[in-house]
């Protein structure tokens, strides 16, 4: 399980700073198969993460700013702590 947390964190890194190339390159950077990297982006969108690919830049990218968090937090919508 942590090694599917650690991978999942660096694909939200890569997401984030909009720097993980083509889907290939992406699955090489993480260390996966391209087809185990779509399975994650697919998990990662049924859980809310708005996840695009720009051909411009070929990239993927975040629709709106966050981080993945074992699903996704949006900037504007903080995470409610429990008992405050």
């Amino acid at each position: 399980m942590k090694v599917i947390f650690e991978r999942l964190e660096k694909l939200d890194h890569c997401i984030r700073y909009k720097a993980t190339g083509s889907p290939v390159e992406l699955a090489q950077k993480i260390g996966i198969s391209e087809r185990t990297l779509y399975d994650y982006l697919r998990l990662m969108k049924q859980m809310g993460a708005p996840i695009k690919f720009s051909n411009l830049r070929k990239s993927y990218y975040y629709l709106h700013e966050g981080q993945f968090l074992v699903g996704f937090q949006s900037e504007f919508e903080p995470m409610l702590l429990k008992g405050v």
